[in-house]
């Protein structure tokens, strides 16, 4: 194996886990924005307030990706173990 296939195979890791985490990121970005300025408004400064949304929205964005998040491991996965033989080399 050399250098670059290693580099190669670790890039593709990262990236996968990047692509997969990414919509779930940015689902609590924006519902923690949205809280924050619901809480602004409101002039509310309870923890819960803001906490309960952010994790039902998070939940729920869990919940629709989940298929896609599946398919897009197991897509990496095959990828990388189905051949075994070119990582004897």
């Amino acid at each position: 194996m050399t250098p670059e296939f290693a580099i190669q195979i670790v890039r593709q890791a990262i990236m996968t886990a990047f692509w997969i985490s990414a919509p779930l990121l940015a689902v609590g970005f924006v519902a923690g924005i949205v809280m924050s300025l619901v809480q602004i408004l409101t002039s509310i400064q309870d923890n819960a307030f803001s906490a309960i949304p952010r994790l039902l929205a998070f939940l729920a964005a869990l919940m629709v990706s989940l298929p896609w998040m599946l398919n897009k491991i197991t897509v990496y996965t095959v990828a990388t173990l189905g051949d075994l033989s070119r990582y004897a080399r």
